[in-house]
């Protein structure tokens, strides 16, 4: 193993004196870092894990938001029209603050 590069005996006494504690190194040496040992991470897959030629832009949910319908504006034109729609979505429940 390769000796800790470090200033002579003499001065790292001074300056251990100096300092009130013994100084730390910044230099990373083999024997001062952690094992590279760990296993690797077994990280479940998601939704798209094993489905092929999964392209991006087909399960980006950012894709699927669309911007708000005006509920009035599209009762009006089904009215006129006279047919038959799909229940529009409505806004929930009031809250009273009473």
């Amino acid at each position: 193993m390769a000796a800790r590069r470090d200033v002579a005996t003499l001065i790292q006494r001074l300056r251990a004196f100096l300092l009130g504690r013994e100084h730390t190194l910044a230099l990373r040496f083999e024997d001062g870092v952690a094992e590279r040992t760990q296993p690797p991470p077994e990280v479940p897959g998601g939704p798209a894990h094993l489905i092929a030629a999964n392209f991006y832009y087909k399960r980006d949910p950012r894709r699927e938001v669309q911007p708000p319908i005006d509920v009035v504006q599209q009762q009006l034109l089904a009215d006129k029209a006279g047919e038959k729609t799909e229940k529009l979505p409505t806004p929930g429940s009031v809250y009273r603050w009473d």
